[in-house]
């Protein structure tokens, strides 16, 4: 008897077939559906998970030929087995190059089924583990990559893991140098789609009159210059992640486009009348805060909302000093390596410097403060004096007098109050006074939590 009940499907058009094959495989514990041809089979698929599938070449309606092809269309996973009576063995291997796993040849005795379908079993058995391994791999990997120590990235990654094998689109905010793109990859690296591309794109990159091509493609001649028909990034992801770095920067022409995509689940490649459909799953990643963008009219509500289904945000290295000496002492040893040397050891002085930093470039500025360390000190110790004269001269004391987004930050939260204070707490008059639309006031009243 099998351990787990396995759903098997049988595709015949001989009920007798279908019949003798139910009580052989129910025997031995398996679950058992019926198709009487290869449309009928197709059905049945999409509305059951099945694993393994016995299916006859010769059919009506659909043979199994057109049905296997068919599943490599709809990348199916389900493992065939095809039944060909004696004479059409050519025709059976030509089956198994369209993905079948096995073929067996009729008139047959019911232990040569089993048998078939056992050893299906073992390699459907074998896959399951192998994906499992490459998971298990694949996330030791990236915790290794994603150096933390504290609290606040265990919590992006546990919502990393969350959100991994959804298809949802997921926003990834943080201010600039956080490692956005490394916690897209994580994403990727945690899903199902993890075996094919991630495609990454930094939309403040390429020209506005450009990206519409790069994102979606064109048809030879749609514009001057293009001379061949090119696919674009979209089509180069199918089947796995497009990271949309910066998206805050996309073009407002093109973000009705991108809603299209993430809507309908096709594209339109400039020159072309006809969609054609993708399989893509969207990160997105910005320093800007879109809802600011949505109500200044620079970013479309229903992209935003669209984008945002889950959202991720990063916090800023000051936030997290805790990480400070792990991040440090990791980026050390890839730069020793790099350059063939001992890996230097970071004596406390130097970490209390790096500590009372206010680090405006985050993670990114960190690893250049290292890189610049290791150029001017060749020695096994590093201490404060061997550090870059920032880390040296700021101290957190006085870190938000160099912090300009929190003085921005200050200021408007102070303006807003006095506006309602002046307007005794009429919103539509008090957005009048700051210039700003009732909309972008309501966002920044909830933003600071203003009474």
């Amino acid at each position: 008897m099998v351990t787990k009940e396995r759903t098997i499907l049988i595709v015949d058009d001989e009920g007798s077939m279908r019949h003798m094959l139910r009580m052989v495989l129910e025997k031995e514990g398996y679950q058992v559906l019926e198709a009487a041809h290869g449309l009928q089979g197709l059905e049945v698929l999409s509305r059951a998970t099945v694993d393994l599938v016995l299916c006859d070449i010769r059919m009506p309606e659909m043979d199994g030929i057109a049905f296997l092809r068919e599943l490599e269309r709809a990348r199916n996973p389900a493992t065939v087995i095809v039944m060909s009576a004696y004479g059409a063995i050519d025709t059976a291997i030509e089956c198994m190059k369209l993905g079948a796993y096995d073929y067996i040849s009729k008139p047959f005795k019911p232990d040569e089924v089993l048998l078939t379908v056992k050893k299906a079993e073992e390699r459907l058995r074998l896959q399951q583990e192998n994906r499992q391994l490459k998971k298990e791999l694949s996330q030791t990997q990236f915790r290794d990559e994603i150096v933390f120590a504290g609290p606040a990235m265990a919590r992006v990654l546990e919502l990393v893991d969350a959100v991994a094998d959804s298809a949802s689109p997921v926003l990834i905010t943080g201010e600039t140098g956080t490692g956005k793109e490394l916690v897209a990859r994580a994403l990727h690296s945690r899903s199902g789609r993890r075996d094919m591309p991630f495609v990454a794109v930094n939309c403040g990159a390429i020209s506005s009159g450009l990206m519409e091509s790069e994102l979606f493609g064109h048809v030879k001649g749609a514009f001057t210059g293009a001379d061949r028909e090119r696919q674009g990034l979209f089509s180069a992801a199918n089947g796995g992640v497009l990271f949309l770095d910066e998206i805050g920067e996309l073009p407002l022409d093109l973000q009705p486009k991108l809603l299209r995509v993430l809507q309908e689940g096709e594209i339109l490649r400039v020159g072309e009348t006809r969609p054609r459909p993708v399989d893509v799953r969207v990160l997105a990643a910005t320093a800007r805060d879109l809802r600011d963008e949505a109500a200044g009219g620079r970013f479309r509500d229903d992209l935003y909302y669209r984008l945002a289904v889950v959202e991720i945000d990063i916090p800023p290295l000051r936030e997290r000093r805790e990480d400070l000496q792990p991040l440090a002492e990791r980026f050390l040893e890839q730069i020793a390596s790099r350059e063939g040397r001992t890996v230097p050891r970071l004596l406390s002085d130097a970490l209390a410097a790096l500590q009372d930093y206010p680090w405006p470039g985050n993670v990114r500025e960190l690893k250049n403060f290292l890189e610049k360390t290791m150029i001017f000190c060749r020695r096994e110790e590093i201490d404060k004096g061997c550090l870059p004269w920032e880390a040296r001269r700021k101290s957190r004391d006085h870190s938000d007098n160099y912090s300009l987004k929190a003085a921005i930050r200050r200021l408007e939260r102070e303006y807003i109050e006095k506006a309602l204070k002046a307007t005794d707490g009429n919103r539509t008059h008090a957005a009048r006074l700051l210039e700003i639309s009732l909309r972008a006031l309501i966002y920044k009243i909830r933003e600071y939590d203003i009474s």
